[in-house]
């Protein structure tokens, strides 16, 4: 039966232990098993999920609802993400000395830092409980495209499994799909041939008709 990672921090954790033992000797560790991440579409209200869900053609009151979810006080995953934090500068502030005339600077430093991240954390939930309100009064309709141009994205990462596939059946071909899409020779091929070109636009799904481009 196919397993899960918990997170991606767990699968790329894995990959680079992996990694490093194939270095030193290619016997010693066993093949890595078989995993996959679960489809965001598979638990909705995890962060994957929620992002997954938030489109840019979403509607207003969905997207602060999902605003409200990730700030909820009890599974909302920022305050855990605030707690976390918190228990880590708390096992650093326990291990404080100031016995000396200057205290273990290791240690008040670290805990400087998680303090410091911590305080930033506390804030980001505060200003995203703040603007719930607005993002619901935000205009379902979206605006020229043209006034897109004058602000950056700030998404700039695809989620893992839109690289990996959403599951073992067809991970492998879209992988090999994607190599093949990015080769420069593939490429040239494209450019080469114009039947490849005019069979490309008839492959695409009709646009939806309450959706603007």
């Amino acid at each position: 039966m196919p397993e899960y990672y918990s997170s991606i921090g767990e699968a790329v954790g894995a990959a680079m232990r992996h990694n490093i033992a194939l270095a030193h000797d290619p016997q010693a560790d066993p093949p890595l098993q078989v995993r996959y991440f679960p489809s965001p579409a598979a638990d909705p209200y995890s962060v994957p999920g929620m992002i997954a869900r938030l489109e840019v053609t979403a509607d207003p009151g969905e997207v602060a609802a999902i605003v409200e979810e990730a700030t909820g006080a009890l599974v909302g995953p920022l305050p855990q993400l605030t707690e976390l934090v918190a228990a880590s500068a708390d096992w650093a502030r326990a291990r404080l000395d100031f016995d000396f005339p200057e205290p273990d600077v290791a240690a008040f430093d670290l805990w400087t830092r998680l303090a410091s991240v911590h305080s930033m954390l506390v804030y980001a939930q505060e200003e995203l409980e703040a603007v719930v309100g607005d993002i619901a009064e935000m205009p379902a309709a979206l605006s020229d495209p043209r006034h897109h141009e004058m602000v950056q994205v700030k998404r700039t990462r695809e989620l893992l499994h839109d690289v990996m596939g959403h599951g073992p059946s067809d991970a492998e071909a879209m992988r090999q799909q994607a190599a093949v899409s990015y080769s420069p020779r593939a490429t040239a091929r494209r450019t080469a041939s114009p039947g490849g070109e005019a069979a490309a636009p008839a492959a695409k799904p009709p646009s939806s008709p309450g959706r603007t481009r």
